[in-house]
Parts: structure tokens; sequence; C-alpha cells
């Protein structure tokens, strides 16, 4: 009997994921903190955002999730530029940590949110093997960070609505996400290629 000696898919989807882990630079690292840090700062100012708008929903709150997609941007964003492994979760950590530095409503608590809106992103691109960066995977990778504040907002901040409130919520922060964090950061990506501000990176060349 001819024994087989090809690779199993599982095992060649493995190794490579952790080569691309290996080929993390000096110039990936950097490049995840500029962008965190430059995002973290959007944050502390769609932080403001937030509390000058809220009487502007008083009468149905939920509604004011629609801006909420700003806040889960950083880990799509990163991890569509740098396209490594830790990429997402490294961002959004970067992110979350300059915003609550600068001053933030929820204090500390913001670097564990970051953490969660950064590692949800990641397993989605590493659904895709870390090789697809389309703007269906932005979404995609959007929508799972949106899931994380649709959950916990309504458990830490929004127990007191009724179900149909906590429901609404959780909907319009996901689609808020895709939107906005989804398509914003494959635009965004798409833009910075093509004024070869990537030109380091994969991402540049589409």
């Amino acid at each position: 009997m001819k024994k087989n000696t090809s690779t199993p898919q599982g095992s060649g989807f493995r190794r490579d994921v952790l080569g691309r882990l290996r080929s993390w630079r000096t110039v990936d690292i950097v490049v995840a903190a500029v962008i965190g840090v430059a995002v973290g700062v959007v944050f502390w100012v769609w932080n403001i955002l937030w509390s000058f708008t809220t009487p502007l929903f008083v009468g149905f709150p939920p509604a004011q999730a629609v801006i909420y997609g700003m806040w889960l941007i950083s880990g799509v964003l990163g991890g569509l530029i740098i396209r490594k492994p830790g990429a997402a979760v490294l961002t959004a950590i970067a992110a979350a940590s300059v915003s609550a530095l600068l001053g933030t409503q929820w204090g500390i608590m913001v670097i564990l949110d970051g953490t969660l809106q950064g590692i949800l992103p990641e397993l989605v691109f590493l659904a895709f093997g870390y090789r697809r960066w389309g703007m269906g995977v932005a979404v995609l990778a959007a929508a799972a960070a949106g899931v994380s504040p649709a959950i916990r907002d309504n458990l830490a901040y929004n127990v007191t609505w009724p179900l149909s409130y906590q429901i609404t919520y959780g909907v319009i922060v996901v689609v808020s996400a895709a939107l906005i964090a989804g398509v914003g950061a494959r635009l965004l990506t798409t833009s910075l290629a093509r004024a070869g501000a990537l030109a380091s990176f994969p991402s540049a060349r589409g």
C-alpha cells in the first residue's frame, strides 16, 4: 500500500499562521503602536461626543448606538493594515490605553473593553487564515467586535432598560460597527495604500 505523504490541511493552516506570527518586524510593532495612539485620540474625542449627544436621544436611548461603531475601528484597522496574527488585539489595546490615559468616563474598564474588541475581529481574521482582507471580511470582523459591547453594555450599564431596548441597542451597535468600523477601516486602508503610506506592508498591494 502506498503511504500517504500529503500534508493534512489543518497542519498546513497551523504552520502558515505560526509562520505569520513569527514574521513580525519592528516596523509592524511601531505602526501598530502609532495606529493605536492615533485612534486612541479619536476615541477620546468620541467619548466627549457621546456625552454631548446623550440628551438628543433621551426619548429613545438605544438609538444613540448609531455612533458606537467608531469605538470598534482600532482592531479592524490594525488587522487590515499589518495583516499579522495579533495585530488586531495589539492595536485595540493600544488605542484603549491611550483613551484611558487621556481620561474617560468609563475609567480603566475601557482597556478591558478594548481587549475584547480586539480579540473578536482577530478571531475572524484567524478563521480566514490571515489571507483574506476584502470588504466582506472587514465588515464581518467589525460586526464581531460589536458583539462584545452589545452584550457587556447591556449587562453593565443598561440593566434598567426594558428587554426590547436592550435588544435594539445590541442590534444597532453591531450594525454601527459593521458600517463605521468595517466599511470605514477598509476604505481608510485602501486610501492609505493608494497614498503610498503602506509601502512596507502587504496591504499596499491590495
